[in-house]
């Protein structure tokens, strides 16, 4: 058995969770989230970590591998780091099997990436650094309404004329903001307006890394808001994709999910390497292996455990082996 933990510390929420892995199966013990709040990220990250695992009767000695993504790498009691796009992915596909594209709403941007059936990222695409797209702006629109984040979606639900963002830049859209209350337009159509201008850019994410069919499921922080949902899918039929959008109730947990299961997947990986295990009886592909917008997985032949070829005899190459090791513990 391995047990491991996923910390996911993002701009504005940590989120953490712990899974046992039995022989390829996996059981989600436990999760936890804190709202930074002007905190220490870093602090909070150690509370929140050590308050699960004592609500789950888990002694720290016993998780094998904790891994962080998002922010994370600097959090000093970590075993390695992934990259959020594949955590996501990952997390992504335990949340909602098969599904093949994610749609990433952070924070600070919106990602779309598109995946293979075992949550292995095969391209992604991302907003530019305009941040109309992403958490922080909704955030910012709430705040100038007098309405709480957590209220905005069932609110753009309500509206019944919804008023066109005619920009897409974050500063001008909060300008017309502006000028819509001094207009008197409701705060439902401020909202869903918002909404379908954020999801219009989404969708043209997804179109852009070739998603025109399939599922695909949003993730992050902006994953639980029901107005935005709906607005995508909105969108989807206005820019004529067949893709179903989806939510989940734990899609924000699911780069903490993802990061959970790729340091056990690492961990065996690790364990294996240690007994010189063929590469060609491992994974074929590394999850923390890096990667372009464009690039697709790695083929079969690679080294499992590096991304190296060719490999020699069908075993990784000693010295790499040991560099995966050296910074799985950094």
């Amino acid at each position: 058995m391995t047990r491991a933990a996923g910390i996911d510390l993002g701009t504005g929420v940590v989120k953490i969770a712990v899974f046992d892995v039995i022989d390829g199966e996996t059981t989600w013990l436990g999760k936890h989230a804190s709202r930074i709040r002007r905190r220490d990220p870093l602090v909070l990250a150690r509370q929140g970590y050590e308050a699960l695992l004592a609500e789950l009767g888990i002694e720290p000695d016993s998780v094998d591998y904790i891994a962080t993504t998002g922010d994370g790498e600097n959090i000093p009691f970590r075993t390695g780091h992934f990259y959020s796009m594949t955590t996501h992915a990952r997390g992504a596909s335990y949340l909602r099997p098969g599904v093949r594209a994610v749609v990433d709403i952070g924070a600070l941007h919106g990602r779309a990436i598109s995946t293979d059936e075992r949550g292995k990222v095969l391209t992604y695409r991302m907003t530019s650094q305009c941040a109309s797209g992403s958490g922080q702006f909704l955030e910012n629109i709430a705040r100038y309404l007098g309405v709480a984040l957590e209220e905005v979606g069932e609110i753009s639900q309500q509206s019944d004329a919804p008023e066109t963002v005619s920009s897409i830049c974050a500063v001008l859209a909060e300008t017309d903001v502006i000028n819509m209350i001094s207009r008197g337009i409701s705060t439902p159509n401020i909202l869903k307006g918002i909404h379908l201008a954020m999801a219009s850019r989404l969708v043209k994410l997804l179109k852009s890394i070739k998603v025109r069919e399939g599922e695909a499921l949003l993730t992050g922080g902006l994953a639980t808001d029901q107005g935005l949902l709906d607005a995508m899918r909105e969108q989807v039929i206005e820019q004529k994709l067949n893709v179903t959008i989806d939510g989940h109730p734990d899609s924000i947990y699911a780069g903490a999910i993802g990061a959970a299961l790729w340091g056990a997947f690492r961990h065996d990986k690790l364990a294996q390497a240690d007994h010189a295990i063929p590469a060609s009886s491992l994974d074929d592909y590394d999850a923390s292996a890096p990667f372009t917008q464009t690039e697709v997985s790695q083929e079969a032949s690679d080294c499992p455990l590096t991304g190296t070829r060719p490999v020699q005899g069908g075993e990784c190459p000693a010295g790499e082996i040991d560099r995966l090791r050296r910074d799985s513990v950094e």
